[in-house]
């Protein structure tokens, strides 16, 4: 299906611009039109004439199945019209409703999260925060295993100091894949995924806090330290959940903050008389 009924706006640079004072149409369906003053919100200053022949003949072309399809279903849903009817009735509604309270969260709502609020919040909810899988505090670096710097990069890997980390970090380019801070809790599933070749260890040899390995391929050499370890069903660390903490935070002021406009809207209204039920 194509319309060239655009050709006849293309003669000049302004080929889409319209005299307000007609109403030509472009398309048909039925008692249905698409006129040309329709068309002006599909079109931006940057399109140039025949992408702009392109986008209006499919938007044309979207709009004439898109009125068939429409005209079909209300001809074959017709004893459904009552029911669509007041499904778009509660959906204006709904529509209204949680619009004006997006606003009023939006305008009130405190989002402030102090340090102390994450604290509070994570000790009187510890037990809802039992971990579904294991932690791991870890450093490891993957280099090849014919790499001229080789021993010195695995000496810098297996020294505790910080100056030897730093130089290890700096030299990171000699690196094929590193993570070097031990500090933060890592999921044992994204251990596995940057290495593989950690799951033909048993996890139980595996997980176990100060535990060393060095594990090879074909081509490169693999060094894990694993510093510290929280098995499945521990209590998450706080520091681990403090993004869900906010969210959950945000989440109870934001349901009492709506608790309480409804509240205050129902006081003002039976104040002011403007309901009754009976």
């Amino acid at each position: 299906m194509k319309f060239l009924v655009l050709l006849m706006l293309l003669q000049s640079c302004n080929y889409f611009t319209f005299k307000s004072n007609e109403r030509e149409a472009v398309a048909r369906v039925n008692d249905t039109y698409l006129y040309k003053d329709d068309l002006l919100k599909i079109f931006n200053s940057d399109l140039s004439k025949q992408d702009s022949i392109l986008l209006a003949n499919s938007y044309i072309n979207n709009w004439v199945k898109q009125q068939l399809l429409l005209s079909k279903a209300q001809i074959n849903l017709e004893d459904s019209q009552f029911d669509f009817e007041a499904l778009v009735k509660k959906y204006r509604e709904d529509l209204y409703i949680n619009s004006y309270k997006e606003a009023v969260v939006k305008q009130y709502l405190d989002y402030e999260i102090t340090p102390e609020d994450i604290d509070k919040f994570y000790i009187e909810n510890s037990q809802n925060f039992k971990l579904n899988e294991e932690l791991v505090k870890l450093k490891y670096i993957k280099i090849g295993k014919n790499l001229i710097n080789k021993n010195e990069l695995i000496k810098l890997f297996e020294s505790s100091k910080k100056k030897d980390l730093d130089t290890l970090q700096a030299r990171e380019i000699f690196l094929k894949a590193h993570h070097l801070n031990d500090s933060i809790w890592v999921k044992l599933s994204e251990l596995y995924s940057k290495v593989p070749i950690l799951k033909d260890i048993d996890k139980q040899e595996l997980l176990k806090k100060d535990n060393f390995v060095k594990k090879e391929d074909s081509l490169s050499l693999y060094l894990v330290k694993i510093k510290n370890v929280l098995n499945r069903n521990d209590v998450a660390p706080k520091s681990y959940i403090t993004p869900s903490i906010k969210q959950m935070i945000l989440h109870q002021r934001k349901l009492q903050l709506l608790k309480n406009i409804e509240e205050t809207l129902i006081e003002d209204a039976q104040n002011k008389k403007q309901f009754e039920i009976y």
